[in-house]
């Protein structure tokens, strides 16, 4: 499968800034996006595309890792705020995909908090090697892409 642009489907979860993300001026400490960001893809893969994270990475022994992440850091995210968080999927390749993340508050949805675009690879946890995207992952993002263009 050549690499191709995907639609612009949208999956998004809100969360609380929490004490234990943020730095002592009470707002998120950097390195804790990136904590968010695998947790929005793990949630991605078992809510939208109904392949379990855990069980990928566990019992199949599929690995997901980060290859290139490249983000900007846009205005501050305060302990207590609501903040949500979106995926989009830019780009599929036959081995990999390119993810289009940005975080925004709750209270100002046209701010941008964050953004970050990932790509991660479909590996062997058996031998660390990329390998091609599993089936189910892809009939995954074609069923949520067509559900909706909006999958919360």
């Amino acid at each position: 499968m050549a690499e191709q642009t995907m639609p612009s489907a949208v999956f998004s979860v809100q969360r609380v800034v929490r004490f234990s993300d943020c730095d002592p001026a009470g707002i998120v400490f950097y390195p804790q996006y990136f904590v968010m960001l695998n947790g929005l893809v793990e949630d991605w893969f078992t809510q939208a595309l109904q392949v379990n994270y855990a069980n990928l990475l566990g019992v199949r022994r599929v690995g997901l890792p980060t290859v290139s992440l490249q983000c900007d850091f846009k205005a501050p995210s305060r302990m207590g705020e609501t903040i949500t968080l979106q995926l989009r999927l830019s780009r599929q390749g036959k081995r990999s995909l390119t993810l289009d993340i940005q975080c925004i508050g709750l209270e100002s949805p046209d701010v941008v908090r964050w953004r970050a675009q990932v790509v991660i690879v479909t590996t062997s946890l058996e031998h660390d090697g990329s390998i091609t995207i599993p089936a189910d992952i892809v009939q995954g993002i074609a069923q949520w892409q067509n559900f909706s263009g909006d999958k919360k």
